[in-house]
């Protein structure tokens, strides 16, 4: 669904049929740490790119929303892990390499390095 920034965001909803004025964000819904989300807190929020950039299936995330100093500005805190290991995620842009793809990407890499005409069987 569009979001009020107006990128496109899955964790968006809203409603206004029949004069209903309901708009939330599920990620800050289901995160009892967060504050009340507002509808301005989507001009910053990085989760559209973020799932724009990366489809894995196993990327979770979680976003908190809580005050600065003095309550004068809010800050949005982004916490990224992949499901299988529940370990973070260094860059949330790239995301999850399942154990498969980084066991081809390491092949990949001893054949980069190898040196000319060294070309072993496998």
């Amino acid at each position: 669904m569009r979001t009020p920034a107006g990128k496109e965001c899955r964790h968006y909803f809203q409603d206004f049929h029949r004069g209903r004025n309901v708009q939330q964000c599920r990620l800050a819904l289901n995160n009892p740490a967060s504050q009340a989300w507002k509808a301005a807190d989507c001009e910053r929020c990085e989760v559209p790119d973020i799932l724009n950039a990366n489809a894995n299936p196993d990327l979770r995330l979680e976003l908190a929303i809580n005050s600065s100093l003095l309550g004068l500005r809010r800050e949005l805190k982004l916490r990224v892990w992949c499901r299988e290991e529940e370990i973070p995620v260094a860059e949330a842009y790239t995301g999850c390499v399942s154990s498969e793809v980084d066991r081809r990407l390491d092949v990949f890499r001893e054949a980069l390095d190898a040196p000319p005409g060294d070309e072993t069987e496998t």
